[in-house]
């Protein structure tokens, strides 16, 4: 009987490492839940591109937008769990939507599984330059001597970008209007013309835009300054606490996806990352690489459900019936 467990044991093993070298041996699908050009898309291309220098087989991009991100991120989840279908998704799709859909077509908990977080693209306060704001405490003192006169732009109901306004609000103890957009673009045109007074949106959105003298940074929305912005304060350096909205991208596969697998991928990723060229190229589009542990990982997703649970519920936002 023993040796016939360790046979079994013998064979398992092999089978597993077999399993392992062998894959990828055909094309693998890394499906985006969010259009071409988005922050989720521009991380996704270089990992594709480093991966199948480094594998030997093409990653492809496959971008499936919709429903805040849920469209995507469950078609990962439904995939086949052998390798060649993974994603990449964001808080959205992973942690927050379960506090703001009625319905959910998947349960990110339990028919995903996290590999790594990319890296994360930190989000900035900014503001209409005709706004007589230069500093955050000017900002605030603003809105609460003119309650209801000023809105803000966010990039959806439900979104990073506006549940992080609403919890500076929170904080200031004032109530802004909520203007909701389609996507970061149409944010940051509104906010040029005047037609919204701030927003906070992803960096990559408004840099540019700032440097070009169009609108104006007042702060990041991070624990710490970014090494990427790192002559913009945080709101913590300036008196509000608590309000962390980086914009991070996870690496993920469906749940069931074999140890061996799981383990090539990932350890080939964090491998990736740390490549200076890889980070150089993630660095351009304003991504600090990560690299960390699925633990590490299932860590920040219920961080976030901690942070902005109570926002969520504080302010009665939902999606959808």
């Amino acid at each position: 009987m023993i040796r016939i467990l360790a046979g079994a044991l013998a064979l398992a093993v092999s089978a597993f490492g077999a399993l392992s070298q062998e894959w990828p041996s055909r094309p693998v699908r890394i499906i985006v839940p969010f259009g071409p050009g988005s922050t989720p898309d521009g991380a996704a291309r270089v990992i594709a591109d480093r991966l199948q220098a480094r594998l030997g087989q093409p990653f492809v991009i496959e971008n499936k937008a919709g429903a805040g991100g849920n469209l995507g991120t469950d078609a990962v989840a439904k995939a086949q769990p052998d390798g060649y279908t993974i994603g990449v998704s964001i808080v959205g799709p992973l942690a927050l939507n379960t506090l703001l859909f009625p319905r959910m077509p998947y349960d990110p908990f339990r028919d995903l599984t996290p590999v790594t977080i990319l890296g994360a693209q930190p989000s900035v306060l900014v503001v209409n330059n005709d706004l007589p704001a230069r500093r955050v405490e000017d900002l605030v003192a603003l809105l609460r001597r003119d309650p209801g006169r000023y809105n803000f732009a966010s990039i959806g109901i439900g979104s990073l970008s506006h549940l992080a306004m609403e919890a500076i609000a929170m904080r200031g103890a004032t109530r802004p209007v909520h203007i909701p957009f389609a996507g970061s673009p149409a944010a940051v045109t509104a906010l040029i013309r005047g037609d919204v007074h701030m927003s906070v949106l992803p960096a990559g959105s408004v840099v540019a835009q700032a440097e070009a003298g169009q609108i104006r940074m007042l702060a990041v929305t991070a624990a710490r300054r970014s090494p990427l912005l790192p002559d913009v304060p945080t709101l913590r350096e300036l008196g509000i606490a608590g309000v962390e909205a980086d914009a991070w991208i996870g690496l993920i596969a469906p749940a069931g996806l074999p140890d061996p697998i799981l383990d090539k991928l990932g350890a080939t990723v964090r491998d990736i990352l740390a490549e200076p060229a890889t980070r150089d190229r993630l660095r351009t589009q304003l991504i600090s690489p990560d690299g960390g542990s699925a633990a590490d990982f299932r860590a920040v997703v219920q961080a976030e459900l901690e942070r902005w649970g109570p926002v969520i519920r504080a302010n009665d936002i939902r999606v959808g019936q």
